[in-house]
């Protein structure tokens, strides 16, 4: 008489151990691979990051790092009353520069990151459709955004050169404007030149992240929709955008952490611009070229936690689903 396995309890009771061994045999494995991952992270991320924050509580300078006394949060805010009864208010936090620079960067991440969201999934749309050299313009598409951005930046500037310029010349044979515009250097306008370019280089990484996303959608739905006869606005709106949210929602935040944190675009394209200067060009200035090496890991420290409470509040009011969970 055969014996199977539903009359054999011990065989149903040795099932879900070996499958418990098994998984804790891949975490084991897990934690090792991920392990020089942590070292290395900590090496060239942590560390760093801590002694900047200790050194935002201290004096030091930059000739001299090992020598700084604490100050506390003197950096940060410091309020000291004269014998004349006036008080003055001094530190990042009543910094006014300060300020307007956390407004550009909000400024520009913000308008600079929508735009972007949307113009790369049109052009996603338009990648994941079929049509004849499609590989090739996948390809093509990529370029701006391969090229470094100190090289964008540069190209960019004598673009937009007020003298030798091709896009005053191109604006003034369309009769659009009548004079040269010193579009970076200019504080009306140095903005828009900056959102410009990061527009067109930072374009295709939203489409790649989003072309991906289209591409895990079943054809077969499209398919069911084009028989049903919905209109195509329709079925993006009730097929297409549900199901490519949470690509999109992640893709965002990879841009949200560049926005914010962008340098080198606005260094190198409008240097010592008021109406351009970011948290991270003003830190850089007060770290090394005003040698006020305290103060200026007091805004690194700020920027660090404005950047890190932006994501989370993004994460939590999108109801972001970092870890696939959902259905």
């Amino acid at each position: 008489m055969a014996t199977t396995t539903a009359d054999r309890p011990d065989l149903q009771a040795a099932k879900p151990a070996r499958r418990s061994e098994l998984q804790a045999e891949r975490v084991r494995a897990a934690r090792l691979f991920l392990l020089p991952m942590l070292v290395a992270l900590a090496l060239v991320a942590a560390w760093p990051l801590l002694r900047t924050i200790y050194f935002s509580f201290t004096d030091t300078s930059l000739s001299n790092l090992a020598e700084g006394k604490w100050v506390g949060f003197g950096n940060y805010l410091s309020i000291r009353t004269l014998s004349s009864g006036k008080t003055i208010y001094r530190g990042v936090l009543v910094d006014p520069a300060w300020w307007n620079a956390v407004w550009n960067t909000f400024r520009f991440a913000f308008i600079s990151v929508s735009i972007e969201t949307v113009l790369g999934l049109l052009v996603a749309l338009v990648l994941n459709a079929e049509f004849h050299g499609r590989a090739l313009v996948r390809a093509a598409i990529l370029i701006p955004w391969a090229i470094p951005t100190i090289v964008s930046a540069k190209l960019w500037a004598w673009l937009f050169n007020d003298q030798f310029g091709m896009v005053n010349d191109m604006l003034m044979s369309l009769g659009l404007i009548d004079h040269k515009i010193a579009w970076t250097a200019d504080v009306s306008t140095a903005m828009y030149a900056v959102l410009i370019v990061d527009i067109w280089k930072t374009t295709p990484f939203m489409a790649l992240l989003c072309l991906a996303g289209l591409q895990m959608i079943p054809r077969d739905m499209y398919e069911a929709a084009k028989i049903d006869g919905i209109h195509p606005i329709k079925v993006f709106f009730r097929v297409t955008l549900p199901l490519v949210k949470p690509a999109l929602m992640v893709a965002v935040i990879f841009r949200l952490l560049d926005a914010l944190r962008i340098f080198d675009l606005i260094y190198v394209l409008t240097p010592n611009s008021s109406a351009t200067k970011t948290m991270s060009v003003i830190s850089r200035e007060n770290l090394i070229d005003f040698d006020k090496f305290a103060y200026g890991s007091a805004q690194s420290t700020l920027l660090f936690l404005i950047i890190a409470v932006s994501v989370v509040l993004y994460i939590w009011l999108g109801r972001v689903d970092l870890g696939g969970q959902k259905q």
